[in-house]
Parts: structure tokens; sequence; C-alpha cells
């Protein structure tokens, strides 16, 4: 086939290398501190070096060791155990995008009235993560504010799991939680580990800490076979050099020590590894994202392809205020690059200033930028049958194509029209009272979470689950 395909690369094969160098240099000279004793008593009793301010020091051979055991491609499941998707480069690659992550507050679709994410925030934005066709998983969309902490995380995964099929990217605040949590899910779907539709997420410490709960949570997912993503996220000239070298370098080698650990754990281990880096704005003291922050983004997944390793990046999240254009922004610019590079999984869309706020305006115009980017890097056939010029000769010049063979048969695929924007003239808008674009956007937010019909075993899957959180504690 002729295809006519776009694509970002941003490293070539000596920048790969010089990356690649520039970790080892600091994962051998300056090592990685280990606060989770087991952690480090392992990585001694495989032979790694440590001193005795908790730093372990990893070297060359034995990144090399666990590339050679880690999984080139991680393989995901629905709940109802059908395959999902591949994260990796195996031939069915992709970008795969997900609704989240852990935002504190809620900001109604109607008018943008932000409250504490509570409950009933979780169900909706299940429900809407399952309406939405571009969004293949979901991941913890936000962090309930209306429970106590030790059943929180219980009940939010409870909510997600009940309102959707889809994969779900677990984060859990209370790491006390965790074990039960996971256990609440084997209770409800069986067994996890055969066709995983969970996916836990950890994050290091950055610059270079293997903290304590991400070290003990990890070795919890590896018992239960599950595959797990390891993400860390940076500032630069905060807590990552200010440089995008000096960022790419300290982030890339607190991933190789991740990949480590995960093999020192066991051997075989799929786990899923990228970054989320971030500016630090001196003027605002809070993080921001930028040209650079993209292109780190970009280069992370790069890595992890010349590693042959599965990737998560970024996804959008930002600086919005509502389903506005400062959120639009973020989502073209993070969205088209991610489906035109090597982005593996984008899970973590959806979410206002910095991911504090969820929006779920936001969520469906995403949906429908993601539907136009991929569509944009899928490209287009110069093969003679699509070309055709024996249908050009035939209607020859002055001619016209609206009832051609070609036009008549691809007229609907090729021509794209989404849901939420009727394509009118500027008299029809008149004649329709002149409506804001981002009106027609929250009528058509509102359609889906008041009207997608939820999982048929939504109400069983909520009545055994908080039974199950009964008999774990004594609060509910």
């Amino acid at each position: 086939m002729s295809m006519v395909k776009p694509e970002i690369h941003v490293l070539n094969p000596e920048n790969r290398e010089r990356v690649h160098w520039y970790s080892l240099d600091i994962l051998s000279r300056v090592g990685i501190r280990v606060d989770y004793k087991p952690a480090r008593d392992l990585f001694v009793a495989n032979g790694f070096k440590a001193d005795d301010n908790q730093r372990v020091y990893i070297f060359a051979e034995q990144v090399d060791w666990a590339l050679t055991q880690a999984p080139s491609i991680a393989d995901i499941y629905t709940r109802d155990g059908k395959p999902a998707f591949q994260v990796g480069l195996g031939k069915n690659s992709q970008t795969r995008f997900g609704v989240g992550v852990t935002n504190l507050y809620y900001q109604h679709p109607g008018d943008d009235r932000v409250e504490p994410f509570n409950r009933e925030h979780m169900a909706l934005t299940a429900t809407l993560g399952d309406a939405l066709g571009q969004f293949d998983l979901l991941a913890t969309p936000g962090v309930l504010k209306d429970l106590p902490p030790d059943t929180a995380d219980l009940i939010s995964t409870l909510e997600m799991v009940a309102n959707t099929t889809k994969p779900l990217v677990l984060l859990v605040s209370n790491h006390h939680c965790f074990t039960t949590t996971l256990d609440m899910l084997e209770h409800l779907t069986g067994g996890l580990d055969q066709k995983p539709f969970v996916i836990p997420y950890f994050n290091p410490i950055t610059p270079l800490v293997l903290n304590e709960t991400t070290a003990e949570k990890m070795m919890m997912a590896v018992e239960r076979g599950l595959p797990m993503i390891y993400n860390n996220y940076g500032m630069s000239g905060a807590t990552a050099p200010i440089t995008p070298g000096g960022t790419l370098a300290v982030l890339n080698a607190e991933l190789l020590a991740g990949l480590v650990y995960s093999q020192v754990l066991k051997k075989g281990t799929p786990i899923i590894l990228g970054s989320l880096p971030a500016g630090f704005s001196m003027q605002a003291m809070q993080a921001c994202y930028t040209p650079h922050t993209m292109l780190l983004n970009l280069a992370c997944a790069e890595m992890m392809a010349h590693y042959g390793l599965p990737h998560s990046g970024t996804s959008g999240s930002g600086p919005g205020w509502g389903p506005d254009l400062l959120a639009g922004g973020m989502h073209w610019m993070n969205n088209l690059t991610s489906c035109l590079g090597k982005v593996g999984l984008a899970p973590f869309c959806g979410g206002n200033f910095s991911s504090v706020a969820f929006s779920p305006p936001a969520v469906v115009y995403a949906n429908e930028i993601i539907t136009q980017a991929r569509l944009f890097s899928q490209g287009f056939s110069l093969d003679e049958i699509d070309v055709a010029v024996d249908e050009i000769a035939a209607i020859g010049p002055g001619g016209n194509f609206l009832m051609a063979d070609m036009t008549v048969k691809l007229c609907r695929e090729i021509n794209y029209s989404n849901p939420i924007w009727p394509e009118i003239s500027l008299e029809e808008w008149q004649e329709m009272g002149m409506p804001k674009a981002e009106k027609l956007l929250r009528e058509y937010t509102l359609e889906l979470l008041n009207n997608h019909p939820r999982p048929a075993d939504r109400d069983a899957l909520v009545e055994k689950g908080e039974a199950f959180i009964k008999s774990c504690s004594t609060i509910l």
C-alpha cells in the first residue's frame, strides 16, 4: 500500500543513545533513594549496591537485564473479559485515551459551579467515560470528599466498576486501602490476573526517590499478577532541572529504576512506563504546561519505544477554567501530538486548573478532538484504486463528482461531522438566536449524563460492593 501518514519524531538515534547514557550515569553515580526497607533488602539480595543513606545504585548491566525481562506489550481487557486493547508497539498499537484523574472538585456541566468531588460525581463521571466512544478507559477521576478516608477509595472504585465495563486505571489515595480495594474487585468480578481490566497506577517522587508507599503497593500488585503504570511527575525548575534535556535525563533515569525494581520483584512483570512533565511558574508558584512539556512527553514516549516498553504519558488536563479556549488549546496540542507520536496511554483527560477540578463538557469536547486527531493521524491512501484516475477521466474537464461512484460509496465515511454542533449557515445561526458553541456543548453533555444507559449489572454490583465494604469496616 502507498500511504501518506503524518508522524512526529522528536529524537534521532544519537539523541536516544545520549539520553540513555545520561540516565545510566545518574543511576550509577547518584543512585535512587529507596525509602521502603523490604525493597532495599530485595535490591541488596539481588546484588545491587546500596549505602547507609538508603541509596541504591543501578548499573548498565542491571538495566540491560531488566530490559530483557519486561514484556513489550501489555494486554488489557474489559470488565466482562473481552480484549480491550494492547499497550506497546504491537500490530494494533495506537494512543489510548482515558478520563481522569484524582480531581478534588467537580465543575457542574451546566454552569461550571464548583463543589468538592463526591460519590454522585464519581458515578456521573464513570457514566460519561462509558458513553464517549473515543475514550478507552477510566482513570479514577476524583478523590471523594464526602466519605471518610478509610472508605472513600473503596466507594470510589465501586462506582467506577459498576458504571462502566471499560478498563480502569486505579489510583488509591489511602495506601492502607490498596489491598482491600483489590480484594473487593476480586470479590465483584473474579480473578484479576487472567484477563486484567484493572491497571494500578504508581508515582515515585522526583527527583530520584522510590517512596515507601509506591514500593509497597508495587509489591502488592505484582503478587496479584497485575500490569501496572509507573509514571513520574517532574516540574522543570522545581523538582527537576530547569532545562528540558536535564528534565528528560532525570525522568528517564527514574523510569529505568522503576523498571528494574518491577523485574526484581518478579521477572516478566508487565509495566507501563512514562512521564508527566510540567514546567513550574515562579510567578504563580504552581505547575504549568508549555510547548517544551509537550516535547518532553513525546521524547519520553520515543525512549520507551527505543527500549521496547509500553508507554503512558500526558492527556490534555491543564490550565482550563471550564470547557473554554484554555482547555481546548491544551487538548488539541496534547492529543494531536500524542496520536502523531509514539504515546501509548494518555489516561488523564478532563481536569481543569491543573487537574484540580473535573469538567464534563471539557471531556466531551476532548472526545471530539481525539476523533479528529485519530482521523488526521491515519493519513490517506495513494493506491491506484483510491486515486481512481479512470473515474477522473470519465467525468472529464468541467464535470463534477457529486454522483460519482466513489463519492456515493465513501461520502459518509470521509466527510466527518460531529454530533454536537450542526453545520449551519450564518443565516441559520442568526435564526437560532446566535447561540454560543459552548451552550450546545453543555446541552449535549447533560444529555449524555442523563440518558446514557448504565451497565445491566450496575445495581447488583453496587449492592454486592457495599455489603463487602460494610463487612470490612464499621464506618458505613
